[in-house]
């Protein structure tokens, strides 16, 4: 019996009580149960590079403490291994660990777009680029639902930025959705099944995630053919009537029964059926069904997970320069670390993310253990925040007697986290001057980046080398250590472009938008889409990395087999004397301009290599017709423009010609008022008559208007000079400064504060559903009425 059937028979056993009762959870981290059904209460936690499973206190953001697990290293580094193998290998490895504590589905992989590089939870995305994020999740996927364990495909959708995540809207156009924002989730669950998708906080469109019929119900399950079920982000519900209609089947976290009670006063008053409950609620038992069926003994230790994590690390660290071959570095050479992160890593992000590490490797101890003769020097304090002048002395004085300095520098964790962005691409000063002051005094330097992000590389010229790590994860000082001394050789490729600055990003001039809305003017043009079309030159490009040897390309063939359909191969030889391992990106493009505006290249292939010294071989690819289509709104659907396009692999390229459906027609009147994404231009601009066209609507205004009443959307920052909040604030007072004590914390905690909605002060689990709705009374002025609705709760 399957697990639709097994759970429609026993819904037909429940009651209407025990029906609404499992569309919520129980508490932070569980569902409800029937037990006398034989469902019981299972537990969902975060991920996704790692469990943080909380037994005591619990939370969202990563401040209490968790079980000890292995802390993978995070998206943005694992995505630069282009290596699916790995990724379910690690996604088996996590599997095992949900299976040791008991945990029924892991909250990740998240597929986000890297629309702009301020996103504060960037590092816990793959790509700018939605083929790259939708194959690596899938592996992932695959690899945790191996072991009988579920994932939450996650942020579902457009959820590209922090700031005011949870009321913002992000305004995009729906080619820009389907071409850039949507893909990766699609192939996810095209690839995979997630068990659980994740509705974002934002609205998409004016529309909160939640209530989103189109996503929820038209596009991932009628369009995909998604089988599992829609988890909330936790406080994401805006409206639980609403959501049994729209496709969101689990509310987390459970905050009471003020919407158990709104949802049978609804069905009472004939605003839903049962049926529509029933349709709703058979998703949340057979996930528990799964749950239950997929416990199993895990035999994996925490020592094997580490070492899983160190080959990840490897795989994903990309050598961005290497002047005059400084690296690899020789054990017989006087070496000095410098800089507090080869001591005190930046291995993860801050906020539910966080994992407790169960070890923490650190470069100085493993470059010791290797049997390097190294010195070494703070060079600046653990939070960065100043330049340390004494500290900056004595890193020269250890680096004027080195024969080669490795500095350890990047983002200190207040810089970047989940609930808030950054507001510039800049590294610390403190990092900064360290790495001036230790170049006038030694030319052989090497840094090594920890960081979640792109940030502006203003020494990029006065050192050697570069080696980038991103967030390598708890055995990434063991991992740098064996890249550094070339015991592994560097394989990593950028999964994003870097800029040379800020403002020559695309969403530079929208980001973050202002209090109401997002617009994402740029529409399709994201990262090196952007970039390459507008001819602006980068730090680095996507897909860039270095390796110890050399690689060249040979006979790109492509041979056509059907229509817009073909078979391409490359073959790839290690010309160097080292063994290493190479990833192959394949793209296509458009020759000539045509009615429709288009990238002038999209990756549409990828595949990782190894190869010893003087091996070739051939890769393949199979292209079907959507590599070479665009989304066409006027139509509703993928169509295809016709004429000469070009496969490009490595230095290669070559011509296919593709057969068009000439309705690229339609969009002749749309496409003539578009000229600022036809030919883009640095800094990006499109003016409201162009978005308004892109858009086919008004643009929505971008600010909360002054006079409308204050609702349960609105934030504790828009009420903040009413009395009621003024008095939260207060109140608040003592608890915040307490949690900001931790300067890692601090923004995010101000922001988590002013940017909530009303309706998730439930969350905090003190307040009931009729108390905030008194609050909301008496930010409007109607005092009566919420002391009443305070008092009875």
């Amino acid at each position: 019996m399957d697990y639709m059937t097994r759970a429609r028979k026993l819904l037909g056993e429940m009651t209407l009580e025990e029906k609404v009762k499992l569309t919520v959870g129980a508490d932070f981290w569980t569902t409800n149960g029937v037990e006398r059904l034989g469902l019981e209460h299972q537990m969902l936690t975060d991920g996704p590079h790692g469990l943080r499973k909380q037994e005591g206190s619990a939370d969202h953001l990563g401040l209490n403490q968790s079980v000890p697990a292995t802390c993978f290293p995070s998206a943005s580094a694992s995505a630069c291994s282009f290596d699916r193998e790995l990724l379910y290998r690690m996604g088996e490895s996590l599997g095992e660990k949900c299976q040791r504590e008991d945990v029924g589905v892991i909250l990740g992989p998240g597929v986000n777009m890297k629309r702009s590089p301020l996103c504060g939870r960037n590092f816990e995305y793959f790509s700018e680029d939605p083929y790259v994020a939708g194959e690596m999740a899938a592996a992932l996927i695959n690899g945790v639902q191996s072991k009988g364990v579920g994932t939450s495909l996650k942020h579902f959708a457009v959820n590209s930025q922090e700031t005011r995540r949870m009321t913002i809207s992000e305004v995009v156009d729906e080619r820009a959705l389907r071409e850039i924002y949507l893909p990766a989730f699609e192939t996810a669950v095209k690839k995979a099944q997630p068990w659980t998708v994740m509705c974002s906080y934002n609205r998409v469109n004016g529309v909160y995630s939640d209530v989103n019929e189109w996503l929820l119900t038209d596009v991932l399950r009628k369009e995909w053919g998604f089988e599992g079920l829609v988890v909330s982000d936790w406080g994401a519900v805006s409206d639980k009537v609403r959501d049994i209609t729209s496709g969101m089947n689990l509310e987390m976290p459970g905050t009471g029964d003020g919407y158990e009670k709104e949802l049978l006063r609804a069905i009472s008053r004939g605003e839903i059926t049962e049926d529509q409950l029933d349709d709703n609620v058979v998703k949340v038992v057979e996930m528990i069904l799964k749950i239950q069926d997929g416990k199993k003994a895990s035999l994996r230790t925490e020592e094997q997970d580490h070492e899983d994590a160190c080959l990840v690390a490897e795989a994903s660290a990309v050598l961005l320069k290497n002047e005059g071959n400084i690296l690899p570095l020789s054990k017989e050479r006087k070496i000095a670390f410098i800089g507090r992160m080869a001591k005190e890593p930046r291995y993860q992000g801050a906020g539910s993310s966080k994992i407790n590490p169960s070890f923490l490797d650190n470069a100085y101890d493993e470059a010791v253990k290797a049997g390097l003769s190294v010195a070494y020097a703070d060079g600046y304090t653990r939070d960065g925040q100043k330049v340390d002048e004494a500290l900056i002395a004595q890193a020269k004085d250890v680096a004027a007697s080195a024969e080669v300095v490795c500095i350890f520098a990047g983002l200190p964790d207040a810089y970047e986290s989940e609930g808030f962005d950054r507001t510039s691409m800049k590294m610390p000063e403190s990092h900064l001057r360290l790495i001036e002051a230790v170049t006038q005094v030694n030319a052989n330097t090497v840094v090594v980046l920890q960081l979640g992000s792109p940030v502006e590389l203003p020494f990029k010229d006065q050192v050697k080398g570069i080696l980038l790590s991103y967030l390598a994860g708890q055995a990434g000082g063991k991992a740098t250590v064996r890249l550094l001394t070339g015991e592994v050789n560097p394989s990593g490729r950028l999964a994003e472009t870097w800029p040379k600055k800020l403002e020559d990003n695309p969403s530079y001039s929208y980001f973050p938008g202002a209090a109401a809305s997002v617009e994402h003017r740029e529409s399709i043009y994201i990262g090196y889409r952007y970039y390459d079309k507008a001819g602006v030159e980068v730090e680095y490009p996507f897909g860039y990395g270095l390796s110890y040897t050399d690689f060249a390309y040979e006979n790109l063939t492509v041979q056509p087999e059907g229509t817009n359909a073909c078979k391409v191969q490359v073959t790839v030889k290690n010309t160097g004397n080292r063994a290493g391992r190479h990833t192959v990106l394949l793209f296509t493009g458009k020759k000539e301009e045509g009615i429709v505006f288009r990238p002038v290249k999209e990756l549409r292939g990828f595949d990782k290599i190894s190869l010893e010294p003087g091996e070739s071989k051939t890769v393949e690819f199979a292209l079907e017709s959507r590599a070479f289509s665009y989304y066409n709104v006027a139509a509703g659907s993928w169509c295809t423009e016709g004429g000469s396009y070009v496969i490009q692999a490595g230095n290669l390229t070559q011509e296919i010609d593709i057969e068009g459906d000439g309705k690229e027609a339609l969009l002749q009147a749309q496409m003539d008022q578009l000229s600022a994404y036809r030919k883009p231009a640095s800094p990006f601009k499109a003016d409201d008559k162009a978005f308004e066209a892109l858009l086919g609507t008004p643009i929505p205004a971008a600010t909360r208007d002054p006079k409308a009443p204050y609702d349960l959307n609105c934030t504790l920052g828009d009420i903040r000079d009413t009395f009621i909040g003024k008095t939260i604030i207060k109140a608040s007072a003592g608890t915040m400064e307490k949690l900001k004590e931790d300067p890692s914390i601090a923004e995010m905690v101000d922001a988590m504060m002013f940017e909530m909605p009303l309706r998730g002060l439930r969350m905090a689990g003190s307040m009931g559903m009729n108390q905030v709705k008194g609050i909301v009374d008496m930010a409007n002025g109607k005092m009566l009425s919420g002391i009443v609705k305070m008092i009875r709760k």
